[in-house]
């Protein structure tokens, strides 16, 4: 399992609200989000079943949580992956976060 960002080809898709990853066999990892004001509310991860336990849903995470620290913006973790992912990361590397809601997709699964 890789569980780092820079070892997957991320990328902010700004028209689709968000962060993808192209898996090469035709398939995209993805962690959607919405933008209200000052704040970016991850509402869904999703990694098809092939590539599950590759660590390429925490890789999404964490280079989107990177994302939201340069542009300063507040956290709110919908998705149920999320907060597993930011326990597992250090409060100097986040901006605060407020849990609320519930991601009715699937997620990845660790």
């Amino acid at each position: 399992m890789i569980d780092d960002a820079s070892a997957f080809a991320i990328r902010d898709n700004v028209e689709k609200h968000r962060f993808e990853v192209d898996l090469g066999d035709g398939s995209m990892g993805i962690a959607e989000y919405t933008l209200p004001k000052g704040k970016i509310a991850f509402t869904h991860t999703a990694v098809p079943n092939a590539h599950q336990g590759e660590g390429i849903g925490s890789a999404l995470i964490r280079f989107a949580l990177r994302a939201a620290r340069e542009r300063g913006l507040q956290v709110i973790p919908i998705c149920p992956s999320l907060p597993r992912t930011l326990k597992s990361t250090p409060k100097s590397r986040i901006c605060s976060t407020q849990p609320i809601g519930r991601c009715s997709a699937r997620v990845e699964r660790s």
